[in-house]
């Protein structure tokens, strides 16, 4: 004799076969609708490393943040407390996005960096709505200046000018190549690594918005040069990172790397190698709470006469939304912070570019939690050709010249106003 049948039996008797597959349909439809079943179920990116390339650092520690200069030409300072080693910290230098010129965009890079014994200066070259990009480099180059001078004799700051790099994100990187290229004429030490980061900001002539690139030929041979792009909004920056390595004609092919970050949306949340994404907010790290001496009142501002090229272009504008918004990820703390700690350990090593492209390690991404490897960074030494010669033009009359100049043929070549930022 069969027993009497259980709740599950009885529920399902009573709700016929077709009725319970429709109502399963319809709630599983709804979940994806609203987006709620894929996260719930999706593998989490890997974890930051507590230590080595990458990784947190000293959690425990205080980081001293300092106001180097005054209101309208300063420099911050950020490092771990206490008495620096007796040889000094390494100098990681911080050059902004055009626009983005509060440190707090980038403090999970710069708490990175401080807690694993940096010394970290991040210059405002840029004031909002008064600064020319042309400028930019001349003034980053004595606010950098004025910062090594001021924390020269502080036993805890200490900087090792021998171990200096240079990082430059967007418009921030043709600045550190002008700043590595003219170190010597600017009485400033010469980086060992110069990290360009998602490069873009180049005014393509003279009257363009954007950084004007210098004569690249002057950044030391002894120079590890990396570029990162991303496969997001990929073209402008890869083109300015080719060109910033292919004019840095005094460094070794050998010293020379490209990286390339990819998006990888197999988990959740997903990793996207956009011009934003060496951004990350620390609040921690805001600007505006960090004291900087007033302007003295006997001091004459400098002449300022409005152009357009001081105001940002609704593209710039809404980057810097999208870099002031930005969260530190995997592909952060593996992608970007990991193979610059990497490279500066090769650099002051005396490493060449090769050794880390041989180091599997550099381009591995961990993987997400149900054991899926993350998409692997693409890392080559690159092939870059001297630019072609160009030939002398002929001789034409002026009014035909003029003519060629009104058609707008060769405007191709041009970067878009998405390039320059």
């Amino acid at each position: 004799m069969q027993g009497a049948p259980n709740s599950a039996e009885t529920c399902n008797r009573r709700i016929p076969m077709r009725l319970t597959f429709r109502l399963r349909s319809a709630t599983a439809s709804l979940l994806i609708a609203l987006g709620l079943c894929a996260p719930a179920f999706a593998a989490a990116p890997p974890t930051q490393p507590q230590d080595g390339p990458g990784g947190v650092g000293d959690k425990a520690a205080t980081i001293v943040k300092r106001g180097i200069g005054t209101a309208n030409s300063s420099t911050y300072a950020f490092y771990r407390s206490g008495t620096a080693p007796a040889e000094g910290r390494p100098v990681a230098v911080f050059l902004h996005a055009w626009g983005a010129t509060n440190p707090r965009a980038y403090g999970g890079w710069i708490d990175h960096l401080a807690r694993n014994g940096w010394l970290v200066l991040f210059p405002r070259f840029q004031e909002l709505n008064k600064s020319r990009p042309s400028e930019a480099t001349e003034k980053a180059g004595i606010l950098l200046k004025s910062a090594l001078d001021a924390l020269a004799a502080d036993p805890d700051a200490k900087p090792d000018t021998k171990r200096m790099t240079l990082i430059g994100h967007l418009a921030g990187a043709p600045l550190a190549a002008n700043l590595a290229a003219g170190a010597q004429t600017q009485g400033l030490p010469a980086p060992k690594l110069l990290y360009v980061i998602m490069p873009g900001g180049i005014a393509h002539d003279a009257k363009s918005r954007g950084i004007p690139l210098g004569d690249l030929s002057g950044i030391s041979g002894d120079t590890l040069l990396v570029a990162v792009t991303g496969d997001k909004d990929a073209r402008a920056a890869d083109l300015a990172a080719r060109r910033i390595l292919r004019e840095a004609t005094a460094v070794a092919p050998e010293r020379k790397l490209l990286v390339r970050a990819l998006s990888d949306d197999h988990g959740f949340p997903a990793m996207t190698a956009t011009l934003s994404s060496p951004a990350g907010i620390d609040a921690a790290y805001d600007g505006t709470a960090i004291t900087i001496a007033p302007e003295p009142k006997d001091a004459k501002p400098a002449p300022f006469k409005w152009s357009p090229d001081v105001t940002l272009s609704g593209e710039q504008s809404t980057l810097v939304q999208q870099i002031n918004n930005a969260r530190a990820d995997a592909l952060d703390y593996l992608g970007y912070w990991r193979t610059f700690d990497m490279a500066a350990s090769g650099a002051f090593a005396g490493k060449d570019a090769n050794k880390l492209k041989a180091d599997s390690s550099f381009s591995d991404m961990g993987r997400w939690a149900d054991g899926w490897p993350v998409k692997r960074l693409g890392v080559e030494v690159p092939k870059l050709a001297p630019p072609a010669p160009v030939a002398a033009p002929a001789a034409v009359a002026p009014t035909t010249a003029a003519a060629r100049g009104a058609s707008g043929k060769g405007r191709q070549a041009q970067p878009r106003a998405a390039d320059r930022r």
